[in-house]
């Protein structure tokens, strides 16, 4: 039987610990949770009552405060933690991993401080560890993303996701493990494609949330929706992806879930700023992390990198770092000058 581990012990860590209870393959999980109160209190109630109340967790998953309970013998590893801490945790995983171990990142932003992919994390993490383990395989790596709210996926509504590996076999392998009923996984190997379409659109859902905070109407969202997926497919096409994976569930799919879903945490942010509140009011009243504020500065130096300009993350950046009203901000987006609105509309 499989053993996965579940690193991250939030709405999205919980929910794939319920949706992969249901999968076709038998496995055994455990899920891992940062706070040992409130591991406790799960293993207890069966029930994450802080990140994802309502929905019951199956007897069979376990649920620990521990890394190295949590990775003993791990076939799968998934990462479902923010982004800023994904080195941090990974770093005491790997240390308790073996040749054959898979990780799979299931983190939608960069690092920060280094605007870094979580597979690119991975592979930093994994080489010298896979050297002592293993002088000839590389690290088994791979992404999961898409549109995917957490409550919907673990109620067992129907959800359709992308997991992005270089390597095919292992994609089918990950592929056919974890589906289930209404969990329906589709593979792509274009890693790049789909972790920058991941992280890019939570900054989109940003401006998106901005738009109605401000009280503007379907006119300008839709606008800065479709603004925002030429953005999206400019940077990762300038970077080596491809552009048809910005065209599937990872890019458009992902990006209009979070820009107009109720339960999208970045468009709560976006529409908060809107409606005049500071950043940091905002942030304190939140239990769980919206991945685009941390990721927006991150984004702007990567594609400073690449001599892009991205308008909207830009404008975001403005808004979340350096004081800009938001009203000005959407107003220099929806309302830029005719010349920049034509040459940005197409990707290269």
């Amino acid at each position: 039987m499989t053993r996965i581990a579940i690193l991250g012990g939030g709405s999205w860590g919980t929910a794939l610990s319920v949706v992969l209870s249901r999968a076709r393959s038998p496995h055994e999980i455990c899920l891992w949770v940062h706070n040992a109160d409130l591991a406790r209190a799960i293993r207890r109630d069966r029930e994450n009552t802080v990140y994802l109340p309502g929905i019951s967790i199956s007897a069979n998953v376990g649920v620990t405060h521990e890394i190295p309970e949590a990775m003993t013998g791990a076939n799968i590893v998934v990462g479902a933690m923010p982004s800023a801490h994904a080195r941090e945790i990974y770093s005491q995983a790997v240390t308790h991993c073996f040749a054959e171990t898979v990780f799979v990142s299931a983190t939608k932003g960069l690092e920060p401080a280094t605007h870094l992919r979580m597979s690119n994390v991975l592979s930093q993490l994994l080489g010298p560890a896979a050297s002592v383990i293993s002088q000839t395989r590389s690290p088994r790596i791979a992404v999961l993303s898409g549109p995917s709210f957490a409550t919907e996926a673990a109620r067992g509504e129907p959800t359709a996701v992308v997991l992005a590996s270089t390597d095919a076999s292992l994609a089918t392998q990950l592929q056919e493990e974890f589906a289930g009923p209404n969990f329906r996984l589709y593979t792509n190997d274009d890693v790049l494609g789909v972790e920058l379409a991941g992280a890019m659109k939570n900054v989109i859902a940003i401006a998106a949330g901005a738009c109605q905070g401000l009280g503007l109407g379907s006119n300008a969202l839709a606008a800065l929706i479709t603004r925002g997926l030429a953005e999206m497919t400019r940077l990762v096409v300038s970077l080596g992806a491809r552009a048809e994976t910005l065209s599937g569930l990872a890019g458009l799919g992902d990006l209009v879930l979070t820009c107009t879903g109720t339960l999208s945490r970045n468009r709560r942010v976006g529409i908060e700023l809107g409606k005049g509140r500071s950043l940091k009011e905002i942030l304190a009243g939140m239990r769980m992390v919206a991945e685009g504020v941390g990721t927006t500065a991150a984004l702007v130096a990567l594609a400073r990198e690449a001599g892009m300009e991205l308008p909207i993350t830009e404008q975001v950046d403005a808004i979340l770092n350096h004081g800009k009203s938001p009203r000005d901000a959407i107003r220099d987006i929806i309302g830029a000058p005719p010349e920049t609105r034509v040459s940005k509309e197409l990707p290269p």
